[in-house]
């Protein structure tokens, strides 16, 4: 029987505009759930690596040990070797990977990772499935997926709720489920995962230099990514909605008491030893 692969296809891409929020994440702000976990020995698995921020940090608290980052997109992986090589790190390694069916063998690492990549994977149970495999008895499996439906900004502004029905849409006709974050626990579950914590953080924007800069990714991403290209090819939106929806992300981004706050879901969990 020929192993699982990836059906969702990736709703964002690799734009600049995207990478302008990828890059920004670090260990702190976007897996301190896990970092109390962690021991400079480990081996650790960090799943769609993407430009390699976090896998470098993960780097950092491992002096003894190791990481190897994987992605689906093989192109974005020499950015994540360069993010790595810039710090002058020895101890990580990147791979092509598929979560589905990851190419390692049965408890590999002491702690598999994966942020932001079970909204965008075809059968996130699969892809939980195979992270418990190659955990070690008594590692982590680590996840972090933020939840578009509990998203919540100030002040109201129609055109951000045009955006919200809009990415919903677009991302599950490519596979996947922008709401993942409320579903991580279910999931695990479902994939035979017992020693669960279930846990929930937010990344919030307010200050004037936050406000440009989230409401200017998304206003750009809207217009010039991967995700723009799906929603018209797709027929979920025309050209003059997006620039509608985008205008309504800068407007929001100059209002002075504006606020956005970003929920994510987060599960730690812990293979039998």
């Amino acid at each position: 029987m020929p192993k699982a692969q990836e059906t969702a296809v990736y709703t964002h891409g690799h734009h600049e505009s995207v990478l302008r929020s990828h890059t920004w994440r670090t260990a702190e702000n976007s897996a301190a759930y896990l970092l109390g976990s962690l021991k400079p020995h480990m081996k650790i698995l960090d799943i769609g690596c993407g430009p390699g921020t976090i896998t470098a940090d993960l780097a950092e608290r491992v002096p003894d040990g190791h990481v190897t980052g994987v992605d689906h997109a093989p192109g974005i992986l020499e950015q994540a070797r360069a993010t790595a090589a810039g710090r002058g790190l020895t101890n990580v390694d990147f791979a092509v990977a598929d979560v589905h069916a990851l190419d390692y063998p049965d408890d590999t690492f002491c702690v598999v990772h994966a942020h932001q990549v079970l909204q965008h994977v075809g059968d996130p149970v699969q892809a939980l499935r195979e992270m418990h495999r190659v955990t070690k008895p008594g590692g982590f499996i680590a996840v972090r997926d933020g939840d578009y439906g509990a998203m919540t900004w100030y002040p109201a502004a129609p055109g951000l709720e045009d955006w919200l029905d809009l990415y919903e849409r677009v991302a599950r006709a490519n596979g996947g489920e922008p709401d993942a974050g409320r579903r991580l626990k279910a999931w695990a579950l479902a994939a035979g995962l017992t020693d669960i914590t279930a846990t929930s953080s937010t990344w919030t924007f307010t200050t004037p230099e936050e406000r440009a800069w989230w409401s200017g990714l998304w206003a750009d991403r809207t217009l010039a990514s991967s995700y723009a290209e799906r929603a018209t090819q797709g027929g979920h939106a025309t050209e003059g909605q997006l620039r509608a929806v985008a205008e309504a992300w800068r407007e929001w981004g100059r209002r002075e008491d504006g606020w956005f706050a970003v929920l994510h879901g987060e599960i730690l969990c812990r293979k039998e030893a």
